[in-house]
């Protein structure tokens, strides 16, 4: 509840910079509280608002939108097989699929918590936008220069601080620091929002270096190593038992606790992709 009231009201205050950079672009106090309310994914709002400014067609800067927007389906993806929320509901909940609620969601050990992160989250966000996106555009004259109240950076603020505290392994902290460094290398050279697609694939090109290394050392990828000089292997996920079956001259091994996002009710596994 606090990671998400904090998250929430965090973001959610943003929608004063939207509105005010909606009615600045020339969009209209209704257009720009439609597009708070129906797409409700702050990056793609800013990202078309943003094409109108700089002079290109409505199609166009809607089609950049949309191509930046289709992260979240990914995040779907996670989400859905980790909630397992009941199919009346999950309509309503895919509106509600965007960056915050991903990282609240994703940082929770147990699926109770994990469905309360990503409720609490995604209407704290939802409420707070949609009116910060109608007080912002009916005031923007009065506020002026969004940058000066720092408001852009409140959202990339927060959503930093939850991933920070994921970052335990190599590859975790690898796959971090090369998607900043391609979003941010791009940036000056690409159109808005193309770096940031471009910097995902920094998640991949760390797993492919990860597993042609473990090839390299005779491990298999995902860490199971090859047997050694003795004859017992030492690879995770193997068939070795803990010692027990040695111990009570019996053939059963003991076989380890369910990783957290299973059937259970816990929350994701450490590093799960």
């Amino acid at each position: 509840m606090r990671d998400a009231l904090g998250v929430g009201v965090a973001v959610g205050l943003s929608g004063f910079a939207f509105g005010v950079t909606a009615v600045e672009a020339g969009i209209s106090t209704a257009q720009a509280c439609a597009l708070s309310l129906l797409v409700f994914t702050g990056a793609s709002q800013f990202a078309l608002v943003g094409a109108l400014a700089a002079g290109a067609g409505p199609l166009t800067a809607a089609a950049g939108a949309f191509f930046l927007g289709v992260r979240n389906a990914f995040y779907g993806l996670r989400l859905a097989a980790l909630l397992r929320l009941p199919r009346a509901v999950r309509p309503l909940a895919a509106h509600m699929v965007i960056d915050e609620t991903a990282a609240v969601t994703l940082a929770q050990r147990t699926r109770r918590s994990a469905r309360i992160g990503f409720t609490v989250t995604g209407v704290t966000v939802f409420v707070l936008w949609n009116l910060t996106t109608l007080l912002g555009a009916l005031g923007a004259g009065a506020l002026g220069d969004t940058a000066t109240w720092g408001l852009d950076a409140a959202g990339p603020a927060v959503f930093l601080a939850l991933l920070a505290p994921m970052l335990r392994t190599g590859a975790a902290r690898a796959t971090a620091a090369l998607g900043a460094a391609l979003g941010l290398g791009l940036l000056p050279v690409l159109p808005g929002g193309v770096p940031v697609l471009l910097a995902a694939l920094a998640a991949p090109a760390v797993l492919l270096a990860q597993g042609l290394r473990d090839r390299r050392r005779g491990r298999k990828p995902g860490g199971g190593c090859a047997a050694s000089e003795d004859g017992i292997g030492t690879g995770t996920g193997t068939e070795e038992a803990t010692g027990t079956a040695e111990a009570t001259g019996t053939e059963e091994a003991t076989v380890p606790e369910e990783a957290p996002g299973s059937e259970d009710g816990a929350g994701p596994g450490e590093g799960r992709l």
